[in-house]
């Protein structure tokens, strides 16, 4: 009696079906699907996102900072300038209103003094030059005319030097926008992608900021004596603001960015130093070694001299660190941050 079992297929046909099936798996996957979200991103890439964003931040910072300040100084001297020049302005005013009352006095009595004359001509100079060959002018009067002439180029000058600082101010005032524009675009795509994270992720990330900031209440600072009382001074101030927040272009005393503890710190002291941390940078004496640290210095981190903090011993430093942070003691070692050099004041 005849089988009626399927005949078995042939190695060459069973392999020809599973590659026909997998390439058409392949070409289904390769297919659009729009429908289905895109996975969540990673956690860990996302805070490393979030941090270089940070980072970033307080880097631009620090350049906002030196932007207004340098606004600031040149908004003093436009308005020291501008202060000079309008005294003066009205100075040659009465001197020009006083000539003129005597010059009609004398017109009307049939002769106009050379000395008004020169004041009133349109090319002073050259009716100068053409009197005194003249001797039509005394000694004296040549003097008040050169005064008046030389207060003229006086003015002339203060009101070219105000206009070059104001032009200054305008290019200066354009990069402080332009900085804080960038801050806040930095700190906004920050944000963004923390409301990308779970519940969950956000609620252990803001943890562990937390268990940070608690550190400050367990450091070890040891018994090493400051640099000096100034410094001291200083850094006696700057323990008394932690557990204030980091807000960037802020200089106390209840919020702060890297610099502005540590500018408001001295100031406290009765020490001013410059706002900017690259400014600070090169102050006082330069410290290289960590070693040779003592609290109250300054440390001057990252290669573009974009943070600063107080050295506070046993190899911690006391600052104000990032966006989301509170001011707070810190492992140098555990930072992420590369030191340059300390700064000693006073």
């Amino acid at each position: 009696m005849a089988s009626h079992r399927r005949p078995k297929q042939s190695n060459q046909a069973y392999a020809s079906v599973l590659t026909a099936t997998a390439a058409a798996a392949v070409a289904i996957s390769a297919q659009p699907a729009s429908a289905d979200p895109l996975p969540d991103p990673n956690k860990k890439g996302v805070q490393a996102q979030v941090d270089r964003l940070y980072e970033a931040a307080t880097q631009a910072t620090e350049k906002y900072n030196g932007a207004k300040e340098k606004a600031g100084e040149l908004q003093k001297q436009v308005d020291a300038l501008q202060d000079t020049a309008a005294r003066k302005q009205n100075g040659l005013n009465e001197l020009r209103n006083r000539l003129g009352s005597i010059a009609a006095s004398q017109y009307r009595g049939g002769g106009l003094d050379p000395s008004i004359q020169v004041l009133l001509t349109s090319d002073p100079d050259g009716y100068l030059e053409k009197a005194s060959a003249l001797d039509q002018l005394s000694a004296r009067q040549v003097a008040a005319i050169e005064q008046f002439q030389s207060q003229q180029r006086s003015l002339q000058q203060q009101r070219s030097q105000a206009a070059e600082k104001l032009k200054d101010l305008k290019d200066t005032r354009k990069e402080l926008a332009d900085r804080k524009k960038e801050i806040q675009g930095k700190l906004a795509e920050a944000q963004r992608l923390l409301n990308t994270m779970t519940a969950k992720e956000r609620a252990s990330r803001a943890a562990e900021e937390e268990r940070a900031n608690r550190s400050s209440d367990r450091v070890e600072l040891g018994n090493e004596a400051s640099a000096s009382q100034r410094a001291a001074e200083a850094f006696n101030a700057a323990k008394s603001r932690v557990g204030m927040p980091y807000v960037w272009g802020a200089t106390g005393p209840n919020s702060f960015d890297c610099s502005g503890l540590t500018s408001w710190a001295f100031n406290q002291a009765g020490v001013s130093i410059p706002r900017t941390s690259q400014a600070q940078a090169n102050v006082g004496t330069r410290i290289n070694s960590l070693s040779a640290l003592k609290p109250g210095d300054l440390i001057i981190m990252r290669t573009d001299l974009s943070h600063v903090g107080f050295y506070a011993g046993n190899g911690q430093i006391l600052h104000s660190p990032k966006p989301g942070a509170q001011v707070r003691y810190e492992s140098i070692a555990r930072s992420g941050m590369p030191f340059m050099w300390g700064v000693r004041i006073g």
